[in-house]
């Protein structure tokens, strides 16, 4: 049974994109598998990412409210091709044909898919008259969700990737992913959607990338984001710390004297690579950590610091 996205993510129908990302963004982070056990949590995330990836963007999301569960057979001219020859508002329904499942439409002049039906693939077809059926319908261009962690979208590299076709088969795909994809890009693959008709070529293949909510970075376009904790000592005069790349290592930044909980660092470069520009930037945002216990000495030292300190954190600067 398919899968209304909308349901998926909790919303309704005429929900704005921002209420369509702020419901995704707060059911991701309750479904991701790095923090949700479930043994349902990882199909509940990958089904969540897969509504996200369709009504996020407003082209697809408009072909999917206009077809239903069978947009991504529909080309995306689809008014232009039979602008010429059907008018009318079309409701779409799934058929059994010899060549495997087919899509009908009813023009809107009819109640129901009998006389006033039409085949997708004929109509396509006669539009262009006897002259162009040699050369078939092209096949539909198909888009999919590339889930991947920041630490795959940073270090790009091969990667094999399986889809349920739509014979229910899985399908194998080698994938060629960039060093430093965002969230929202597109990798074609030519060649690997809908097949075409006749001697028509076959449709196009789009992985549109999501990159997984993390525990750790945030993602700004390039630039990443993470919490560095810090003790008060090292905070109050100055170190030298280490703060943790997407690509798995570490840099180090230098934490001025006299830091709060709140202040960023900059570390030019280290965000995430950019193959046609300059980098992003990695950004260090300071959170001062206090001991959890005290030992007896550290106790001293606190209590002389209170005494003696003329430090008010609430006075108006």
């Amino acid at each position: 049974m398919a899968r209304d996205f909308y349901e998926v993510l909790g919303v309704s129908r005429t929900a704005s994109q921002d209420e369509i990302q702020q419901a995704y963004r707060k059911l991701a982070r309750k479904y991701h598998p790095d923090v949700n056990k479930d043994p349902g949590a990882e199909e509940r995330f990958k089904d969540l990412n897969e509504a996200y990836s369709v009504l996020s963007d407003p082209k697809t999301r408009a072909r999917y409210d206009r077809f239903g569960e069978d947009f991504r057979k529909i080309p995306e001219d689809f008014d232009e091709r039979v602008a010429a020859g059907a008018g009318g508002g079309f409701r779409a329904r799934r058929t059994a044909g010899a060549g495997g499942p087919r899509v009908r439409y009813a023009t809107g002049f009819g109640d129901d898919f009998g006389a006033e039906g039409i085949d997708i693939e004929d109509l396509l077809g006669s539009m262009f008259g006897a002259g162009a059926a040699p050369r078939g319908v092209p096949g539909a261009d198909q888009e999919a969700e590339l889930p991947l962690t920041v630490e795959e979208a940073y270090r790009g590299g091969r990667r094999t990737v399986t889809l349920t076709g739509p014979t229910g088969q899985p399908r194998r795909y080698e994938v060629n992913v960039p060093p430093g994809v965002t969230d929202g890009q597109r990798i074609r693959l030519a060649g690997e959607g809908g097949r075409g008709s006749g001697d028509a070529p076959a449709g196009d293949l789009y992985l549109r990338v999501r990159i997984q909510p993390h525990p750790r970075f945030r993602l700004d376009g390039r630039d990443v984001h993470v919490q560095v904790p810090v003790a008060p000592w090292e905070a109050a005069l100055g170190a030298t710390v280490p703060v943790p790349t997407p690509g798995g290592g570490t840099a180090k930044v230098t934490v001025p004297a006299g830091s709060s909980s709140g202040r960023r660092l900059r570390l030019r470069g280290e965000g995430m690579p950019n193959p046609r520009g300059a980098n992003g930037d990695l950004y260090a945002e300071l959170r001062v950590m206090v001991p959890p216990t005290l030992g007896d000495r550290e106790r001293e030292l606190f209590e002389e610091l209170a005494a003696t300190s003329s430090f008010d954190p609430r006075r108006t600067r």
